[in-house]
């Protein structure tokens, strides 16, 4: 009872094979870069990301047999449009980071309608408005899972799910279905939006791949790595540590008492919905992790590779007094500050190339404490030990200065990317390949655990903090 799962991500498409022992039978990744025609301009190829996807499933589906049922896991908010006759895209759809919506979002602000120019609000409603200004089309809208969904189905199904759903800023503040009074603002026809469905279930037919399995989960890449690495539990995080850093906290059927952020700028979230059970959690947001790292690598040519960066470091016992705070797009959790910039500090003669690639590591691991902190103080819950993916979890200093700067066990996901886990775990739990939470919860079983060896000085990496805020005041003065 393997499962096949697509897994579309900021800069590459992967289909795997999931075995009922939670291991991998075939793999396929390709890169799939957006393109960025101007700043601040994020643009898709829906018909390439199709494309793509059915190509990789067929490849896995052909290496490793047939299989009972299919997930997808998605970048969340990316936003396309399509024609629902012919099925195409009306043009390019728009990427997550994109950018362009901010003057929409501050317009909005004046209304008292708060957006954020991330979430697929303003895109889709700007899709529209550039596509079919007067509403006279049929036309569909979506995020990344939606479009997956239509294309396995051959257009049988125009579905989301409640997790993806979320954070579109759509949503009405129960989960309950689509927000009526924001659509009416947005000029956001409600038939041109998917049905909002569980996040594990059967909810349509892969009639497009042979053996036309069942679709049985969509999720958001964030949520299904927190299920891919056992977070099913309220109390439970985990962290994502690539490009930027995701961490995210499971708060079991409690829904936080805020409605858009909490006071240290975490979000509420749904993790997932399956029936009955609507489970929410908070999630803490890092602007740039990994991203500091391949400055090291492709713009200061300090390192070779990545990888290198953890022996570079590891040349040196400590930073001497070296601090790097990782803001090259800004502050995220708790500090919401556009405006600041990455800052290095403490540079002395007798800096060199390790101590500061140290400092860099360090730094993206204070700001990983930062958001555990803002987590807990959001959601009221204290997390015993935190899970960890991503790119930058393979390097050995960076977990190491995690753990001392958390304070807490670091227990690293068996596979570098735990997304594709979590949708297999979900499109499983629907046709019974795992019997229920405690299954997937069994299932977990850490690569390695990096427990706490010192500790790094917190006092003095927020007086650092405080030094790069605000370096841009115009965008410091941005809320959203």
């Amino acid at each position: 009872m393997s499962i096949l799962v697509i897994d579309v991500g900021t800069s590459g498409l992967r289909a795997a094979v999931v075995r009922p022992d939670a291991t991998i039978a075939a793999e396929e990744h390709r890169p799939l870069l957006p393109a960025t025609p101007a700043p601040g301009l994020v643009e898709l190829d829906a018909r390439a990301m199709a494309d793509l996807a059915l190509e990789l499933a067929r490849r896995v589906l052909a290496e490793a047999g047939p299989v009972e049922a299919v997930g997808i896991t998605n970048q969340r908010a990316s936003s396309i449009v399509w024609d629902r006759t012919t099925g195409e895209p009306v043009g390019p759809g728009i990427g997550w980071q994109d950018l362009r919506t901010v003057g929409t979002c501050l317009v909005l602000q004046g209304d008292g309608i708060h957006l954020a120019p991330n979430a697929s609000a303003t895109k889709i409603a700007h899709l529209l408005d550039e596509h079919d200004p007067d509403r006279s089309r049929d036309l569909c809208a979506g995020t990344v899972d939606t479009w997956l969904a239509w294309q396995l189905s051959e257009g049988a199904v125009h579905i989301t799910d409640a997790s993806n759903a979320a954070v579109t800023g759509l949503l009405a503040g129960d989960a309950s279905g689509w927000n009526p009074a924001l659509l009416e603002a947005l000029r956001i026809p409600e038939a041109s939006l998917p049905r909002i469905v569980d996040t594990s279930g059967i909810v349509g037919t892969a009639t497009a791949l042979d053996g036309a399995p069942p679709i049985t989960a969509l999720a958001g890449d964030q949520q299904a790595s927190l299920i891919g690495q056992g977070c099913v539990r309220a109390g439970m995080a985990k962290a994502t540590f690539g490009t930027g850093g995701m961490l995210d906290l499971n708060l079991g059927a409690d829904r936080p008492a805020f409605e858009r952020q909490g006071g240290q700028g975490c979000f509420p979230i749904v993790a997932w919905r399956r029936g009955d059970e609507l489970v929410w959690g908070v999630e803490a947001v890092m602007l740039s992790a990994g991203t500091n790292v391949e400055w090291l690598r492709d713009d200061l040519g300090i390192i070779a590779t990545a990888a290198e960066s953890h022996d570079v470091a590891a040349a040196c016992e400590t930073s001497d007094g070296v601090v790097y705070v990782p803001a090259l797009l800004g502050l995220g959790t708790p500090h919401w500050d556009h405006g600041a910039r990455g800052t290095l500090l403490g540079v002395t003669r007798g800096s060199e190339r390790p101590q500061i690639v140290r400092a860099v590591l360090e730094g993206v691991a204070q700001r990983g404490a930062d958001l555990l902190d803002a987590a807990e103080a959001d959601s009221g819950h204290t997390v015993p030990a935190l899970r960890v993916d991503g790119g930058m979890s393979d390097n050995p200093t960076f977990l190491q200065a995690l753990a001392d700067a958390t304070q807490r066990p670091v227990e690293v996901a068996p596979v570098r990317e735990a997304t594709t886990l979590g949708a297999a775990f979900l499109a499983g739990l629907a046709v019974g390949t795992w019997g229920g939470w405690d299954d997937v919860a069994g299932a977990w079983n850490p690569r390695t655990v990096v427990e706490p060896a010192g500790a790094l000085d917190r006092d003095r990496w927020q007086q650092a903090v405080e030094r790069a805020k605000a370096w841009f005041p115009e965008l410091s003065a941005l809320r959203f």
